[in-house]
């Protein structure tokens, strides 16, 4: 089965010599959860807002779907949702008024707006809050309806950057529930987080980056065994520091 996402030496090279994402490469099936982590500044965000056009390559390619970000950037666009853990809404709109607002950006048609929005309400959970503006929302509620908001449309691949950051624990793992019963749904997701016990609870396959190189992947079964560990804590610390000194 064609994956819906291939990353093929996927490089960006700020200046010379100097590497933010050096040759990585992966694969994301359908419906599957691939989360992507390592430490500040290792490569993470470059190489996700690469996948997301919005920083082109210096080598290498990516493709969703069959469409390539260096050759067929809008259809790539068409294919994906981005998340980024700063985004936000327009807090003196109506929590279904955003809904509304950003379907009709997605479609020119009000029948497939409106299954849209029917799709986002049904999965963000929020009912009739969903009358009250969006400045009156806990960050809980905020972060599931941007969630519902970016898979309204039921992208192939949906990329999440610190989909939980700063949400208690009853609401983390309202929104982890939500990634993984899409992901059923046949949904594809590419994750980032530095929490590691939602990248085991959620994640299908993980991936650590450091330094720019993607140096181990597996699931979080594998990585354990691999490194002969009881968590996946102690797999990224093991693969981190095994890089500070090669």
């Amino acid at each position: 089965m064609e994956p819906v996402l291939r990353v093929s030496g996927l490089s960006k090279q700020y200046k010379k010599g100097i590497y933010a994402a050096d040759n990585v490469s992966f694969e994301i099936q359908k419906g599957e959860i691939f989360a992507l982590i390592g430490p500040n500044g290792a490569g993470k965000t470059t190489t996700i807002r690469m996948i997301s056009t919005l920083l082109q390559p210096t080598e290498g390619d990516a493709a969703v779907d069959g469409f390539t970000i260096t050759k067929e950037p809008d259809k790539v666009r068409q294919n994906i949702t981005y998340l980024p853990d700063e985004a936000g809404a327009y807090k003196t709109m109506t929590g279904r008024g955003y809904l509304q607002f950003m379907a009709s950006m997605y479609t020119d048609s009000k029948e497939q707006a409106a299954e849209y929005v029917r799709r986002a309400e049904d999965i963000c959970g929020l009912g009739e809050r969903l009358k009250d503006k969006i400045d009156s929302y806990s960050r809980g509620m905020s972060r599931k309806l941007l969630l519902a908001r970016a898979v309204m449309s039921h992208p192939s691949l949906a990329i999440l950057d610190e989909p939980t950051s700063g949400l208690d624990i009853i609401n983390a793992l309202e929104i982890r529930r939500m990634i993984k019963d899409l992901a059923a749904r046949g949904m594809s997701f590419l994750l980032s987080s530095h929490n590691m016990l939602e990248i085991e609870f959620v994640s299908n396959r993980v991936g650590i980056i450091a330094k720019g190189k993607l140096l181990v992947c597996g699931t979080p079964q594998e990585l354990k065994e691999q490194y002969g560990v009881n968590n996946l804590e102690e797999v990224f610390e093991k693969v981190v520091n095994a890089s500070e000194v090669s």
